[in-house]
């Protein structure tokens, strides 16, 4: 697994300085371009091309939120494969509430009933964010600890759930 932290000089953080990304993105991108590199032996321009895909591959993930704390989890070692991450119990017993009403409107397509979920759904993501909004403001990797990096797994595992929830109703 390529660390896109390493490769961006940028230390590793569930948020990452996006200007001092996209500088490096662009310089990279200098660097690296093929056309730079047309009249170099094939291993070099080989390596260029690497390097460049590697770039653009790692802009496309660090500047993403969901995809850069992905990342940062994966890189530690603290997400399992898709599929094998336990939801935490709580979150459960909190959607369960969710879930039952959007199977309601499957049955009665109540305009003030998706509008009251779309507030719950809201609420429940608010609340998450701030169950973490510590580590993802002060995160320092040097000192994040396997209770921390448990808790941002748990908010990305329940951020992935909601959003599941929102692209199969879209109205919510």
């Amino acid at each position: 697994m390529i660390n896109y932290f390493n490769f961006f000089n940028l230390p590793p953080s569930p948020t990452v300085d996006k200007a001092a990304l996209k500088k490096t993105f662009y310089a990279n991108s200098k660097k690296f371009h093929p056309d730079f590199h047309t009249l170099a032996d094939d291993a070099t321009r080989d390596d260029a091309l690497e390097q460049s895909t590697i770039n653009n591959q790692g802009y496309k993930i660090l500047s993403d939120e969901d995809r850069t704390l992905k990342h940062l989890l994966d890189i530690k070692g603290v997400l399992g494969e898709e599929g094998s991450n336990k939801m935490p119990q709580s979150f459960l017993m909190e959607i369960m509430e969710v879930n039952e009403a959007l199977m309601e409107l499957e049955f009665d397509d109540d305009p003030g009933a998706r509008a009251r979920i779309d507030s719950m759904v809201n609420e429940l993501e608010a609340g998450f964010r701030a169950e973490v909004g510590d580590l993802l403001e002060n995160y320092d990797d040097a000192t994040t600890n396997e209770g921390e990096l448990q808790r941002l797994k748990d908010y990305y595992l329940k951020k992935r759930y909601l959003l599941r929830l929102k692209n199969r109703n879209p109205e919510v």
